[in-house]
């Protein structure tokens, strides 16, 4: 049985009201109780959503076992992957801060996932992105070579490539995933909102801070570029199959190749509100 989660889905709410919402929620006892249900409605998956949800002590272990079976590899397996990730996890809570408000994200902004269990087990959006949260966490502790193994294999599995040295914030969606890719020293705030097929890369050959800083609250349509060190800023909607090559003022919408701005102001995040269409959002 599907069902909507104890709380209500968010239509528009201001920002302290969303960052109350999210912190407020036990979304690991929610959970529990959907991988419970959905066992009992459809045995023949029980001993899946046991061994992915319900035998774990907490959200981080159940994090590690998932992100571990699903980045598998005779190089690496399960096991070993699965002690490095907890590591991390253990080093740095703020990995785990930002997989919660992750998971709020999706469930709030996308009408297919009505559960908080959806993302988790089944969304290699989802997947990319605690991956790289690991691997930065390796590139920041110098363990580069681990780091780029992480980026591989999740390039490999999810058809996502994210260089670990990329800065994502909390609260991130990225719907669908097939196809991004995030250069080095790209930068994205909290509450953003990316689709499939975008591009935030460089723009030359040359070094130094090359990739696009996307603010908070920001909306990145399906197949956009985003290229060079450029600023989009706060609650920004770029449409879909735009290419953006210079700096974007805030709460404004972009469209076209090149992108130019279109419509009046944006809403305080259209990151939330998920609007594709290029009116003015009043």
């Amino acid at each position: 049985m599907i069902f909507c989660g104890h709380w209500p889905r968010r239509k528009q709410t201001e920002d302290s009201e969303i960052k109350n919402l999210s912190e407020n929620r036990d979304i690991w006892a929610q959970m529990r109780t959907e991988a419970s249900e959905a066992a009992a409605d459809e045995p023949v998956l029980a001993s899946y959503f046991h061994n992915t949800v319900l035998r774990h002590k907490s959200l981080d272990d159940a994090l590690a076992y998932q992100l571990a079976s699903v980045l598998d590899h005779n190089a690496l397996t399960a096991t070993a992957l699965q002690e490095v990730i907890a590591a991390a996890l253990q080093a740095d809570p703020g990995i785990s801060r930002c997989m919660r408000a992750d998971i709020s994200a999706w469930y709030e902004r996308d009408p297919a996932c009505d559960q908080y269990l959806t993302p988790f087990l089944y969304f290699k959006g989802f997947h990319a992105l605690q991956s790289h949260r690991v691997a930065h966490w390796l590139w920041g502790q110098g363990r580069h070579t681990l780091a780029l193994y992480f980026q591989s294999r999740v390039s490999e599995q999810f058809a996502v490539d994210i260089h670990p040295a990329a800065r994502f914030g909390c609260g991130i969606m990225i719907d669908h995933a097939t196809g991004l890719v995030v250069g080095e020293t790209s930068v994205v705030e909290d509450d953003v909102s990316i689709l499939h097929s975008v591009t935030l890369g460089g723009s030359g050959s040359g070094g130094g801070d090359r990739h696009p800083k996307i603010g908070r609250g920001v909306m990145i349509g399906a197949g956009a570029k985003i290229l060079g060190p450029v600023r989009i800023g706060e609650g920004v909607k770029i449409a879909a199959g735009s290419l953006v090559l210079a700096d974007v003022p805030e709460h404004t919408t972009v469209a076209g190749v090149p992108a130019r701005r279109v419509g009046g102001r944006t809403v305080a995040a259209p990151a939330y509100t998920m609007d594709q269409t290029l009116d003015a959002d009043e």
